[in-house]
């Protein structure tokens, strides 16, 4: 059943890339509707997931030694692996090495609205990760504001001593998880219908924009990076456990798959969990445990995007690019890309107010924004891969 959902999958993005490359505008029109309809409803069932499944596997683990393992082994691999991918687009944009944009590609259109999007986009962000109420970040999906929150309950129905009142309650959580994920396996068998819907829309957007010769080796090394940490740093952590990685991706492929054109990890975590307990045998404490944390603190690709953008504007104002300043923004790319929230065009956000925070002319991301809808997609594929990564990891060495 595992192959034949796979090359239906398969089928139907062939379908939907055929209807996106026909351009027909109704057909644009209806595929644009019915990927907004797929994204809202794993947008919806993406904030429940969060908040049961971190909740109830806390209070389930205790603050003991099983949790605190899990947790150090989660950042541990987090940490690496956006490393990893950080140090491998440095390494690619010092080799490709791109150069500059004209000044007259730039329009003074282009140039106003990417300093009016910047301006307080993600400093308010930040400051809204801390809750000052239990309702809000569920309405605003804030997920960094869910996680405090979650870890909290979790930690504090983990230390109340065995009573009624207790088990009551996280009975009534887990009815609800079960609840969640009978929803989410509805979802993911009408999932077909919205890959058609997805890939159409991809392929009608891209023909809409211009990608100019002069970006193309600063795409080649944001794309060559991902690919590289995606074929081969990710799957060198799964050998060095004695895990097959061709086999840990055609497990994961349908949440790779999701992430891709959704172009959200938070959007997708229902699906990477469901695919990495059945497909992967992942334990559900592990799992539920793991890619919550991880869609929220492992971006590998953002990781990449945020020190090749930053870089190549830095460059693109004329400012000093010496291998301390290099090994900075390597530093401050990893820290970034772990605070960045797993939403559609975060990574892109976060660069803006990293490059305004320096005082650099910003108006090169209006340049890179049209072609920005393919990197995050792949960005996301790499992210949720890597999540998915170090859940079978850490799996690995709970057992």
């Amino acid at each position: 059943m595992k192959k034949q959902q796979i090359f239906l999958w398969l089928g139907a993005l062939v379908a939907g890339l055929l209807l996106g490359w026909l351009d027909i505008g109704w057909v644009n029109s209806v595929m644009t509707i019915i990927a907004t309809i797929f994204t809202r409803l794993f947008r919806f069932l993406a904030v429940p997931t969060i908040v049961l499944a971190i909740t109830t596997t806390l209070a389930s683990l205790g603050a003991g030694k099983e949790m605190g393992k899990m947790f150090r082994s989660t950042i541990f691999y987090t940490l690496l692996t956006t490393f990893c991918a950080s140090a491998v687009a440095l390494g690619l944009y010092l080799l490709i090495n791109p150069g500059n944009i004209p000044t007259e590609a730039i329009s003074q259109e282009v140039a106003q609205t990417v300093q009016e999007t910047a301006e307080g986009s993600y400093a308010d962000h930040m400051i809204n990760v801390i809750p000052d109420n239990l309702v809000k970040p569920l309405l605003d999906g804030n997920v960094l504001s869910l996680l405090i929150i979650c870890f909290a309950v979790g930690i504090a129905l983990s230390g109340m001593p065995d009573s009624k009142p207790k088990q009551t309650v996280l009975n009534g959580l887990l009815g609800v998880q079960e609840i969640l994920y009978k929803l989410i396996h509805w979802l993911i068998a009408v999932m077909p219908i919205g890959i058609v819907a997805f890939s159409a829309q991809m392929i009608a957007s891209m023909s809409g924009s211009v990608m100019l010769d002069s970006i193309g080796k600063y795409v080649l090394v944001i794309i060559g990076g991902n690919c590289v940490q995606f074929f081969i740093v990710l799957p060198i952590f799964l050998i060095s456990k004695g895990i097959n990685p061709v086999k840990a991706l055609g497990g994961m492929l349908p949440a790779v798959m999701m992430a891709f054109f959704t172009k959200s990890s938070a959007a997708t975590l229902p699906v990477t969990i469901e695919t990495a307990e059945k497909n992967m045998k992942v334990s559900p404490k592990v799992a539920r445990f793991v890619l919550p944390i991880c869609t929220t603190m492992n971006m590998n690709g953002c990781a990449a995007f945020i020190l090749a953008t930053s870089l190549y504007v830095m460059q693109n104002n004329g400012m000093e690019i010496s291998i301390a300043t290099m090994a900075l923004w390597l530093l401050i790319s990893v820290i970034s890309a772990v605070g960045n929230a797993g939403v559609p065009m975060g990574c892109y956000f976060m660069t803006l107010s990293l490059m305004s925070g320096i005082g650099a002319d910003i108006a090169i991301m209006g340049i890179i924004l049209p072609i920005y809808t393919v990197i995050d997609m792949v960005e996301t594929a790499e992210n949720v891969w890597s999540d998915s990564t170090v859940s079978i990891l850490v799996n690995r060495i709970s057992r």
